[in-house]
Order: C-alpha cells, then structure tokens, then sequence
C-alpha cells in the first residue's frame, strides 16, 4: 500500500524534487504580486486569490472570498498548466497562511492528492537555496482539468447559525485573539465573533520560527480541543476563508480528519444580521 503523500513538505525536499517533471510550483502569495515579479522561485507560477482562488461578488452572499465554480476553477488550472498527473508545491510568504493553504484545500477537495506546501513559505525556501528568479514563467500547455464537485466537507451560514452554540458541535475561529474579541477589525464592517465560536488562532500552528509543528504536537493540540465532538461536527472559519485552510491543512498533517470549511465566514456572518459577539 502506498503511503500517503504528507500535506507539508520541507524546502530542502523541494530543491531535489525540483528536477521532476511533473513538478508544478504555485506562488499563492496573496496581495504580493509586485513581490512576485520582482523575485519569486525559480519556475514558480503565480494564482490570485481574489482572480484564480475565489469568485467574488455580494460579500454578503458567501463572505470576501466564495469559492469559484467548479468550471472557473478548471480554468484557472488549465492556465496554470496543471493536470491530474501534476505533482504541485505551493507556498506564499506567509507561511500558509495567505493562499497557499487554500489553493492546497482546493486541490484536495477536487480530489487532487499530489498537492503539498511549503514549510515555512518563501522565505524558508529561499533560505535552504532554492533559487530565486524575476523572469516570466512560461506555463506548460495542458487539456482541460475537468472538475465535478468540490468533495470535501463545507458548511453554510444556515449550519453555523443553527449549531454553534449547541453542544454536539464546534465552530473554530481561526483569527487572531484581538478579531476575536472585537478589539480590532482591519478587513470587514463590524469587530467581534460568532456566539458559541471556539478561538483557535492559526498561528498556533506554527512554532516560533514560522514552522509547522510537528505533527504529533498539531495531533495531541486538536485531540484535547475537539475531544468531545465527532469529526463531522468540527467546522472552521475566519474572516474570508482563506486563513482557516491553514487549520485544516494543520489537522491534515496531524493525521486527524479534515473538518468543515465555512467559507464565508466571518466577513459573511457580520454583512447579515446575525448575532454577534461585541468587544465590551
């Protein structure tokens, strides 16, 4: 039996990978374009988050960031010059936490197993000695990706409305602990959280060097905080969507089943009327 594929991989195992041919290198560094063409890694290919990772339109009607269709998405691979056959690396500069995690959970969901990020980004990539490049990278021409349906598990604003205070579930709030108390709101209309929501940030993922922890810290993490609810029951958020996929890519590595994603999170949630959570 074939071992699965770790959800992370390590700069160094990418500077010797990078001699495969099926080999394709995503920049998913969100807002960082003009660092993108100034230096990038070398043979790296760049997906937007609001163009490539997301169909944006009413933020209330599926938050900042909604997911694409399924036949945008397969553009925006075929652009790319990714197949079934492509083995992809992502990272962003900010350790996962930017797009690269999200354009990884959109891989999988679409049932894409070669997919992996980089531990530790750009930055960490470049400090193993990968090279780095300002040229134009030229995609491979490919077929069509062709996509179905996204396969793994979502939740909607009706679902985190009707289950986030009860019991049986957990709503995972993956934003930092001052958006989460409503002290400070840099993106969307109105500080504060969803009732019964958990603050998990995701930056607890991470040890101080910008690393994942290893997976058997991530593992024991999670285990403790989810203990009493099932796995189906778990759904994660944060402000667009985004940044929650570096929980679910975190859980992932730990071996644990991959939750919920609610997409529209809180950008969604506080552009509706729901109940909210104020700072005092």
């Amino acid at each position: 039996m074939e071992n699965k594929l770790s959800p992370i991989i390590q700069p160094e195992e990418l500077i010797w990978l990078n001699q495969d041919d099926e080999i394709v290198i995503i920049d998913a560094s969100a807002g960082s374009k003009t660092r993108y063409d100034e230096q990038h890694l070398a043979g790296a290919l760049f997906a937007d988050v609001n163009e490539d990772l997301a169909n944006i339109g009413d933020f209330a009607v599926g938050g900042r960031h909604p997911l694409p269709t399924a036949e945008q998405f397969s553009a925006v691979l075929q652009k790319l010059g990714i197949t079934k056959h492509s083995h992809v690396i992502v990272y962003d500069d900010k350790n996962g936490g930017n797009a690269a995690a999200r354009l990884w959970w959109m891989l999988k969901a679409i049932g894409h197993e070669k997919v992996q990020v980089v531990d530790g980004g750009f930055q960490a990539a470049v400090k193993a000695g990968f090279p780095t490049t300002d040229k134009i990278e030229i995609p491979k021409s490919v077929e069509k990706y062709e996509i179905t349906a996204w396969n793994l598990p979502l939740s909607d604003i009706n679902e985190v409305e009707k289950v986030a205070k009860t019991d049986d579930y957990i709503v995972i709030d993956v934003r930092d602990a001052s958006r989460f108390a409503g002290l400070t709101e840099p993106i969307d209309l109105i500080a504060g959280h969803i009732p019964g929501a958990a603050n998990i940030p995701f930056t607890e993922n991470l040890d101080a060097t910008g690393a994942f922890l290893a997976p058997e810290i991530l593992k024991e993490k999670y285990a403790e905080a989810l203990a009493h609810v099932k796995p189906e029951n778990v759904i994660v958020h944060c402000g667009s969507g985004i940044t929650a996929c570096h929980t679910l890519l975190a859980m992932d590595y730990a071996g644990l089943p991959i939750p919920k994603l609610y997409v529209g999170s809180w950008s969604e949630w506080s552009r509706n009327n729901k109940e909210m959570v104020l700072a005092d």
